[in-house]
């Protein structure tokens, strides 16, 4: 067989192989710091209010349907397996050259934000550079990006501007995603040297120059995105195995500088703990207890972070009591979404994200603009806080499987006497009673109910 098809059929293999795979976590850190600089603590404060935000991984990745760059970094996991009969180089070769065949014609940002509007969200981050070093958008320092390849010649080949441009017209908070190894750049993997691992692949201490050239290189990629794609809220950097001591890229030099061009502006140094992670990101969890300082779940929708062929995806049943959860713990939701390869936001993603928007649509006010309250778990329910009132939300999230039982009952969050308890998906009064410390609430019957969680508003004592 041809070599080329080999490489095709691998990357097909690898496709499959890589579908059920999870994929490298990174770990949250521990201990938070908080910014010191009023207007970034005051952009904090607004971010939390959203509540509900997308991650956009879309670049090389996309066009075959694999996991997002991993499947270059040479090291033995499960979650990367490659086919023994194809070597490492070959297949990195192969890789590279999919920016021969990246050509999203249909690509459509202003479809994106439609589509995650409807859905409720508040604030999108977009991938501006991956691990594999491949640029989203039109860097001077490197050839290797989507405005040099087939796409160069469309009007929309800068595609990380067209991207902020759609979600700032949907009043979104936007981010760049940028990703601070890079694996195309000889700076980071110096051909002279093997690949064997994610890290920079010669010694620092011997070949200073080298690394200075890759501060500069990654100073001089940050500063295009912080100057030339309008206002940006948050510079989402991951990666976090480079920092202090070992991988130092002068983290202060470079916010120095995105700041001076973006005053308010949200850094989040992911897994480096200190005054740069300005908010958390656990990966693929929701931490067991409620965190008293900002923080955002990130969580793909299908298995992988980017688009890949036949995904599963979680259900609006799966999506929005992780919602509930997270907020009542006082966190964010941040959804991986994956656009296809042609660049648009594929049916099936449409529908379950527009039937989580209808929900918060009826109920969204017990998740947006609330704040934790301290008895924040009972059984089925969860319980938020509205921030500028004495409003308490009781999210009643109903088992797998089973329907709305007729009578709901919570401990603690015990109604203010004489309060109304209102259905929000009914807008209407329900029977409540108080017996010790539980809280009895009758519901009517609902009609046109897809089994979703129901909130209740109230005040306490």
């Amino acid at each position: 067989m041809h070599r080329k098809q080999i490489l095709i059929l691998y990357g097909i293999l690898f496709s499959v192989m890589i579908y059920s795979q999870q994929g490298f976590v990174h770990e949250q850190s521990r201990g938070y710091v908080w910014p010191e600089e009023e207007d970034v603590l005051k952009k904090l404060d607004n971010w939390q209010d959203l509540k509900f935000g997308v991650l956009f991984h879309w670049g090389l990745y996309s066009v075959p349907g694999i996991v997002e760059s991993w499947s270059i970094c040479s090291e033995d996991e499960e979650w990367i397996p490659r086919d023994s009969t194809v070597s490492y180089e070959e297949y990195k070769r192969w890789y590279r050259g999919l920016k021969d065949q990246f050509n999203p014609v249909d690509f459509d940002p202003v479809q994106w934000s439609n589509v995650m509007e409807k859905a409720g969200m508040k604030y999108a981050i977009f991938t501006t550079k991956h691990h594999d070093g491949f640029n989203m958008f039109d860097t001077k320092e490197s050839d290797f990006s989507i405005a040099k390849g087939p796409f160069k010649n469309h009007p929309k080949a800068d595609v990380a501007k067209f991207v902020f441009e759609a979600f700032r017209q949907k009043d979104f908070m936007v981010g760049a995603y940028f990703s601070k190894p890079d694996w195309h750049s000889q700076y980071y993997w110096w051909d002279y040297f093997a690949t064997p691992t994610r890290n920079v692949n010669y010694k620092i201490d011997r070949h200073p120059e080298r690394w200075e050239n890759f501060k500069q290189f990654t100073f001089n990629q940050l500063q295009e995105l912080m100057t030339h794609y309008g206002d940006i809220d948050i510079l989402w950097l991951d990666g976090g195995w480079v920092a202090p001591p070992r991988q130092d890229i002068d983290m202060d030099r470079i916010v120095a500088m995105a700041r001076t061009n973006q005053p308010d502006l949200l850094v989040v140094d992911r897994t480096v703990r200190g005054k740069y992670e300005n908010y958390q990101t656990p990966e693929r969890s929701v931490p067991a207890e409620q965190l008293p300082y900002p923080w955002e779940s990130c969580i793909p929708l299908s298995s992988d972070w980017g688009w890949i062929p036949d995904a599963t995806f979680k259900t609006p049943a799966e999506i929005i009591p992780m919602l509930i959860e997270v907020t009542a713990k006082g966190g964010n939701l941040l959804l991986g979404v994956g656009p296809t390869p042609e660049g648009i936001i594929q049916p099936e993603v449409e529908t379950i994200l527009g039937e989580i928007g209808d929900w918060l649509k009826i109920n969204g006010r017990g998740i947006y603009n609330t704040r934790i309250t301290p008895d924040y778990h009972s059984g089925n329910v969860w319980f938020t806080a509205a921030k500028e009132s004495k409003t308490i939300y009781a999210h009643y999230v109903p088992d797998n499987g089973k329907g709305i039982p007729s009578v709901i009952e919570w401990e603690g969050n015990t109604p203010r006497k004489g309060s109304k308890v209102t259905l929000l998906h009914t807008n209407k009064q329900v029977k409540w009673t108080v017996d010790g410390n539980k809280t009895r609430i009758v519901l009517p019957v609902i009609k046109n109910h897809a089994n979703l969680p129901l909130v209740f508003s109230f005040e306490t004592l």
